[in-house]
């Protein structure tokens, strides 16, 4: 362009003189637009991320308070804030969408879940065309965002919403066979689950609210992170003081009769405590050559429930109970009460099912069940060891605290589900422990609503 003004200045003849005054505006014009244009498309496009960040975030938003809708437009409105700071100084929330963009919850959709949809329209002052125009044109950018199912149900699922904490650890040998299942950690750490040593880790998905270590062991169609927190399942089902009718002995201490629960092991005779579902303790030691059976016994019971009040379930030897669900909780209903843990060492067999949806009962499904008021303790975790001749059919649900897996042999976990406040799972041999999902279990009546999500733009 320099040399081509710089010839026509050297030029003598006026008619080039002419032409190229003629053809000037014609230059001027097309630069000016051409600027303009590529001004417009980078507002436009930094328009549109707002719009889509702003989306997205109200999700996130009603995800967390289960599709309440009471804080979605703050939400919104401090996102577009923080996205286009440069062209707008805020003094207040609301007072930047006045007029400027319109915040809409769509109603859901059997795939589409807590919508969010985000109009920006904002005026933009052009160089070359504002000389032409009366007043600056308005760019527009909506955008549209969906908790969206990706399949697969939550076969484990970490509760822990804490930013330090490890939802899902997987070491040792330890070996998990579930290509239809998802793990779905709910910590917001940057290492929400981790599969490292000689692990192996067959899953649909692997998902968390904060990130996921890469790693080899991981056998898996897809990784998931930063996905909104999964709802716990059995959120509201809680034990019943009014429940428990507890088995009571009265003995002699001190030359005075003083009346104690029961605590249930093998030399407890169940004939005498026919009806009573609650014990202080359960246990079966390592010295026991038969088998704790409590099949009958829990078949007589409301649901096949047994509670155990205030103790520990201690499992050292042979243990059994088909139709049944151990539920570990405290009469007293104040939130401090203790509440046990349940405890199997290797050398036990352990082999529980859960009462099937058919079960008019609370706890259907589900094998072990620990009181939400169980208060997390680190180093004190839930332990479930078991050998090769173990199994377990139904859910284990530990939501305030650790759950410890080991398995050695082939020890079997089919239509086994994890719900615990982090799952660490370990392994002394190569197990390999196979899980059924959700689908393959509807027998157990387990709930529908634990499908793995994910935040997506629809639109």
């Amino acid at each position: 362009m320099i040399a081509f003004f710089g010839k026509l200045w050297r030029n003598r003849r006026g008619n080039a003189l002419a032409i190229a005054a003629a053809c000037l505006p014609l230059f001027v014009g097309a630069a000016g637009l051409a600027t303009d244009t590529i001004q417009w498309t980078l507002w436009k496009r930094q328009l549109q991320r707002a719009a889509d960040s702003a989306a997205i975030a109200g999700v996130y938003d009603r995800v967390a308070k289960s599709g309440a809708t009471t804080n979605t437009d703050a939400t919104v409105t401090h996102d577009l804030g923080l996205n286009l700071h440069s062209y707008y100084a805020l003094t207040d929330g609301n007072s930047f969408c006045s007029g400027k963009c319109e915040i809409g919850t769509p109603a859901d959709t059997p795939f589409q879940k807590d919508q969010v949809r985000v109009t920006i329209a904002i005026q933009q002052r052009l160089a070359f065309s504002s000389m032409f125009m009366s007043s600056p044109p308005t760019i527009t950018a909506t955008s549209t965002a969906a908790a969206v199912p990706v399949g697969g149900d939550a076969c484990f699922h970490a509760t822990s919403k804490s930013s330090k904490d490890t939802g899902i650890a997987i070491s040792g040998n330890a070996g998990i066979e579930a290509p239809d299942c998802v793990m779905y950690a709910n910590p917001s750490s940057a290492n929400s689950a981790y599969a490292k040593g000689s692990s192996y880790v067959e899953v649909e998905a692997v998902a968390a609210v904060g990130g996921i270590q890469q790693s080899n062991n991981w056998h898996v169609q897809a990784y998931r992170p930063y996905s909104p927190a999964l709802d716990d399942p059995f959120a509201k089902i809680d034990p019943s003081p009014s429940d428990m009718n507890c088995a009571t002995k009265t003995v002699v201490q001190g030359g005075k009769n003083v009346t104690t629960e029961v605590a249930l092991d093998e030399s407890t005779d169940l004939s005498a405590y026919a009806g009573k579902n609650c014990f202080s303790g359960l246990s079966v030691s390592s010295s026991f050559t038969g088998t704790l059976d409590l099949t009958n016994f829990a078949s007589k019971l409301p649901g096949g429930t047994i509670y155990i009040d205030g103790g520990d379930a201690d499992i050292q030897g042979n243990l059994k109970c088909t139709g049944c669900t151990i539920v570990l909780t405290n009469q007293d209903t104040s939130s401090t009460a203790t509440i046990g843990q349940f405890k199997a060492n290797a050398s036990a067999d352990i082999n529980l099912t859960a009462p099937a949806a058919s079960c008019d009962c609370k706890f259907k499904g589900i094998a072990i069940y620990q009181d939400r008021r169980a208060v997390d303790v680190s180093g004190k975790p839930n332990l479930i060891n078991g050998n090769s001749g173990s199994q377990i059919v139904g859910a284990l649900y530990f939501p305030n605290q650790e759950l410890d897996y080991n398995g050695s042999g082939n020890t079997s976990a089919v239509c086994t589900k994890f719900v615990a406040y982090r799952l660490n799972f370990t392994g002394n041999s190569t197990t390999t422990n196979k899980f059924k999902s959700n689908k393959d279990c509807g027998y157990l009546g387990w709930p529908g609503d634990d499908t793995a999500v994910m935040v997506r733009l629809v639109g």
